[in-house]
């Protein structure tokens, strides 16, 4: 099973996703890292990604994701997979991948983000990040967060909904 942790810059995607990977007792993966430099080096500077700049790095994650589903690896990875498009070319609606939305104000994400360091995505681009944002529809199947759970509520809701998804598939009639 492949689980993407989605949503803005400063959600939690990062802090989220290592411990769930623990608790699932699976790889994970930072999303950021497949970067190109020059995107990096364009947040950096306070300038946001375009399309243009986002398609290959989507493209390599779904490389990935396509790997280990083949190879049978279990992963948790971070993406902020923002738009719908972005999620479909992701492939994140196929057998064995699961979404993880973390959902919360901008208000309350910006506070978390002032208070951060270390991260090359400066507080000044939360705004186009909640531009660019297409929350996940009811046709997704999306597990929602909120960000503004404590790391362990957030890892034990996701284990619970995972186990429910995973129940509810082997009972349905193939």
């Amino acid at each position: 099973m492949v689980v993407v942790i989605m949503g803005v810059s400063g959600a939690g995607k990062s802090t989220l996703a290592q411990q769930l990977a623990v608790a699932l007792q699976a790889g994970y993966a930072e999303g950021d890292d497949y970067h190109p430099a020059r995107n990096v080096a364009k947040m950096a500077a306070g300038m946001p990604l375009d399309d243009a700049d986002r398609w290959p790095w989507l493209s390599l994650l779904a490389a990935e994701i396509n790997t280990w589903l083949a190879t049978g690896k279990d992963m948790v990875l971070t993406c902020s997979a923002l738009k719908k498009a972005y999620r479909q070319h992701l492939g994140l609606m196929q057998p064995g991948v699961r979404l993880v939305y973390l959902d919360g104000s901008q208000a309350f994400i910006a506070d978390r983000l002032r208070s951060r360091g270390g991260h090359y995505m400066p507080a000044s681009l939360l705004a186009s990040q909640f531009a660019a944002l297409e929350a996940p529809n009811d046709d997704e199947a999306a597990i929602r967060i909120a960000v503004s759970l404590s790391t362990d509520a957030a890892v034990t809701a996701i284990k619970i909904a995972l186990a429910d998804s995973t129940a509810a598939a082997k009972s349905s009639p193939q």
